[in-house]
């Protein structure tokens, strides 16, 4: 088989949105809608590989100095393929892509495959092909994720939580502030964490308009003074908590424990998967276990995103 590989240009947005939206593992964060928002700080370098019947598979890529990052300005990234994809072809694929990358000076790769959970159907050839070219595993964090085919029951804090949120007259309701809702989450994870959220609020405001169906927020209100809530960004199979917030007054009468339970036992409950996201912390090698213990109490267990390095 011969394969070719060229570069992204906005010229062909159409047909690799098209090819995103028909693959076997990828999701809206591929839509260069999504991914483009932040061009400014990012040099994009994506990739297009071709057979002779056309588009084969793609990879959102950037690129900084000698390497090329498979995508360091999203959660997860990696080659992108259809049910056509086989694990001799992706060997090919990686071949062609070494051959390439060595053209233009890049001396190594540094690869997130997609996590399991959101492949429509299996799609871990690039991990074999990562193991054939010798890809060290140089990052693994932990996220926590619900399978709905054999829910695990709530631990016992959790349904205390749940019931005292009840208890208290808290409405749980779709929201559309985004930008207020993320001020909550830039106060909270200045207060706790000392850190600030990837997104700004103008951000989280303007994909959420180009993804309605796929970006939502649900917030916990008293009144009309919101007390905790959580950003879900919604693909096929699964849906994954991009943010989580609990206000002072809103830990006091468990309101995130509402918001979840909420979205886990009605809005999602027939998602295949819903994942809380990571809980680790200094590259994986710390275990945020208070946070993690948290997600568990709801019922999910482990689910890894890893991130490799392979030298070209």
């Amino acid at each position: 088989m011969t394969i070719r590989v060229e570069r992204y240009d906005e010229r062909m947005k159409e047909v690799w949105n098209s090819f995103v939206a028909n693959s076997k593992n990828g999701v809206f964060l591929f839509n260069r809608n999504y991914m483009d928002y932040h061009s400014d700080r990012f040099k994009d370098h994506s990739l297009m590989f071709y057979d002779s019947a056309g588009l084969l598979c793609i990879m959102p890529a950037a690129i900084k100095d000698d390497t090329l990052y498979s995508h360091n300005g999203l959660t997860y990234g990696g080659i992108i393929s259809n049910e056509k994809m086989s694990a001799a072809t992706m060997l090919e694929v990686f071949a062609k892509m070494r051959e390439y990358l060595s053209g233009i000076g890049v001396k190594k790769l540094i690869y997130k495959p997609v996590p399991h959970i959101y492949h429509s159907l299996p799609a871990e050839e690039d991990l074999y092909a990562l193991f054939r070219n010798k890809a060290l595993l140089i990052r693994r964090d932990v996220s926590s994720t619900i399978f709905s085919g054999k829910r695990l029951e709530f631990t016992k804090e959790r349904r205390y939580g749940i019931r005292r949120c009840k208890a208290s007259g808290i409405e749980i309701r779709q929201d559309y502030d985004f930008k207020g809702f993320m001020k909550l989450v830039e106060e909270v994870l200045a207060s706790r964490h000392n850190v600030k959220p990837v997104h700004t609020g103008d951000e989280m405001e303007l994909l959420a308009s180009r993804f309605p169906e796929n970006i939502k927020l649900f917030c916990a209100f008293k009144g009309d003074k919101r007390l905790a809530g959580a950003i879900v960004y919604e693909s096929q199979n699964v849906a994954h908590v991009q943010y989580m917030a609990n206000s002072d007054e809103g830990r006091k009468v468990f309101a995130l424990d509402g918001v979840v339970s909420y979205l886990i036992d009605e809005y999602y409950k027939d998602k295949r998967y819903f994942d809380f996201g990571i809980s680790t912390e200094s590259q994986g090698w710390v275990l945020n276990e208070g946070l993690i213990r948290q997600k568990e109490g709801f019922g999910a267990r482990a689910t890894v995103y890893d991130m490799y390095e392979m030298l070209v």
